[in-house]
């Protein structure tokens, strides 16, 4: 009968699926803005009723969504570290967080149409504002957006990539591209688009008080509606691109196939069939299978040539022993 106490053999090759460490930073500091936007929304939607101001109305219930959004994003990475060992997340739980960016996004295309739609009506149907008031409010929700977005600018720089990759080797062709934390970027941007409509009701605000240009109030309404639907629609890309697992341009893919091609100690080696796709912020998972007539090259020479690379954190690699014609 099998001792089931001593270790076995295939112990070695088991590893944990965690291939993301999470940002704890991040998750105290978008949990905090929520708190602090959810108040300020309050603020502004009752001032801008009261005042009668489009563009701050139309920042107020922007901050609404802004407020769900960043809730969505604590909530995200909550969720990613609860369930980390949770053995049903194949890949681990990173995906999460894109999942929350990604619907950010959406939420923040979906209130920019709602802005241009009611600044589009207030321009046919314009309403006496009050300059003064609201001016003063919507000042104070710039203040508080540029408070926010220090506070999440803060645990961006402070996250730092312990994750060891790149470790061996110095990569001259930008993996740190687009390697940035896409659940902190969402709320981010979100603060930002914030303090971008709060500029703009600012400076509609102050035209209209000064010059009588009441137009000006909803047109600015228009403008911010559509930097807010520019800028979720980039969001969309870069989450959807890693939901989607479209990772083949990615540079790791450039060396895997590098790798192989110089794995043959003799005979000849075809890659038949990559997959690649992103497991972590800097950390990817592949499957691949080769051809070769090289009786040398196994899956365990081949997963120690691609462990120069740390960036690829699992490997599923298929040996086919083929004879090759010559030519």
């Amino acid at each position: 009968m099998q001792d089931l106490t001593r270790p076995h053999p295939a112990d070695a090759l088991a590893h944990e699926h965690i291939f993301d460490q999470g940002n704890n930073k991040a998750e105290r500091g978008t949990r905090l803005v929520m708190w602090i936007t959810a108040a300020m929304m309050v603020i502004e939607i009752a001032a801008g009723w009261w005042f009668n101001s489009m563009a701050l109305l139309a920042d107020g219930w922007h901050m609404s969504s802004h407020t769900l959004a960043i809730g969505l994003s604590a909530f995200a990475y909550a969720a990613a570290r609860k369930y980390a060992h949770d053995p049903r997340f194949a890949f681990g739980t990173w995906k999460i967080e894109i999942l929350a960016g990604f619907t950010s996004a959406i939420l923040l295309l979906g209130i920019a149409a709602l802005m241009a739609a009611g600044s589009i009506e207030r321009i046919f149907a314009p309403e006496p504002i009050h300059y003064r008031e609201a001016i003063v409010i919507a000042a104070i929700g710039l203040v508080v957006n540029v408070a926010c977005a220090l506070i999440l600018g803060h645990a961006h720089h402070g996250h730092g990539h312990g994750h060891g990759y790149h470790g061996h080797h110095d990569h001259d062709h930008g993996h740190d591209h687009g390697h940035h934390d896409l659940n902190l970027k969402s709320a981010y941007i979100h603060v930002i688009a914030d303090a971008a409509t709060s500029v703009l009701a600012i400076g509609a605000l102050a035209g209209g008080w000064a010059f009588g240009w009441s137009w000006l109030d909803p047109v600015m309404g228009i403008v911010g509606a559509v930097l807010v639907a520019v800028w979720a629609k980039n969001l969309i890309v870069e989450t959807g691109k890693i939901l989607l697992d479209r990772e083949m341009d990615a540079p790791v893919v450039e060396e895997i196939r590098e790798v192989i091609a110089a794995a043959s100690a003799m005979g000849e080696t075809r890659l038949a069939d990559l997959h690649v796709w992103r497991v972590g912020q800097q950390a990817y998972a592949c499957a691949l299978t080769i051809a070769t007539n090289d009786p040398s090259l196994t899956p365990v020479t081949l997963r120690e040539q691609l462990g120069i690379h740390e960036e690829i954190v699992h490997a599923t690699i298929e040996v086919h022993q083929l004879p090759f014609e010559k030519t």
